[in-house]
């Protein structure tokens, strides 16, 4: 018997020496916490910001795709804007431009260094209309619809030419950098949900003891789990702010670099990611630390110092 209470007694005091957490050690294992949270929402806002780019440029991409309208040799002036007319009216044409058969030439004369006309005797070119599409209407089955319309609408049109293979090549890569683009940000929200996971369970780690005294007084366990969730929110939100300090230094020092960047996101697109930085460093941390707490809360003395 007399062992056995010697025994209970040095797990006591072995339990209160655990409790005690210096200021220092406290210090540090919230700015380590806070680091760490820090750099794994940098890198899913990241993610988030080249996804929402990545969609701007395939826009972009798109939107420089064009197809031709040839003329008939006896369309006037009259006609052709009517057509011009039209076409600016349709959802699916971005810009219009009219190109007679006098400017091709020219424009013709200084890819060759020749002009054709002198050795033919007459200008082959036809007059064109030249349509840069919207984005959502630049694939192959919309320019096909889009050329019967076309044909139908007046027979001043002679015909309509597009690059179906260079339409149908932009459209297969495009689909297949969203999809990798994807599968990269689930693997990285599996890969962060683990590392701060890991980081707040260590943090409770320290406190085990504490949950379990607070136990033997009777504490409900929403009243053990709170103070924890709330202390580790702030974390979160103060590790959301650093992250997106950093994200929008990156941004600006690339916007800076590359030429045009600016025209492929804008405000929204930032507040998106900024939104989306701090809503997942809160989530985040408040899941990782119900589980942590839960973890411990219930948990035998014996078991505490096993874990």
């Amino acid at each position: 018997m007399l062992c056995l209470f010697k025994s209970r007694r040095q797990k006591r005091k072995e339990m209160k020496k655990k409790q005690i957490l210096s200021p220092a050690t406290f210090i540090n294992s919230k700015i380590t916490a806070m680091v760490s949270i820090a750099f794994v929402l940098f890198l899913l806002g990241l993610i988030i910001f080249l996804s929402l780019f990545a969609n701007n440029l395939t826009n972009h991409i798109k939107e420089t795709l064009s197809f031709d309208i040839v003329l008939q040799d006896d369309t006037n002036q009259q006609q052709i804007q009517h057509i011009q007319d039209f076409l600016k009216e349709t959802p699916y044409a971005k810009s219009v431009a009219y190109i007679p058969k006098e400017e091709a030439i020219k424009q013709l004369e200084e890819d060759l260094g020749q002009n054709p006309e002198e050795f033919l005797g007459f200008n082959p070119l036809p007059n064109l209309i030249v349509v840069h599409l919207n984005a959502r209407y630049a694939h192959v089955d919309s320019l096909a619809v889009i050329s019967h319309q076309l044909q139908a609408f007046s027979n001043n049109i002679k015909e309509t030419e597009y690059r179906e293979e260079t339409v149908q090549l932009i459209g297969e890569n495009i689909a297949k950098v969203g999809f990798l683009l994807l599968v990269i940000a689930i693997l990285l929200m599996f890969i962060s949900f683990a590392i701060i996971n890991n980081t707040i369970r260590l943090m409770v780690y320290s406190k085990r003891f504490l949950i379990y005294t607070m136990q033997l007084v009777g504490a409900k366990k929403s009243f053990i789990r709170n103070p924890f969730i709330i202390s580790n929110i702030g974390i979160g939100v103060i590790a959301a702010g650093i992250a997106s300090g950093l994200l929008y230094w990156l941004i600006s020092y690339m916007t800076n670099s590359i030429p045009d960047m600016h025209t492929l996101y804008n405000t929204q697109s930032l507040l998106i990611v900024f939104g989306s930085v701090l809503i997942l460093g809160i989530l985040i941390t408040i899941i990782s630390t119900y589980l942590a707490v839960n973890r411990y809360v219930g948990a035998d003395v014996e078991d505490l110092y096993k874990m």
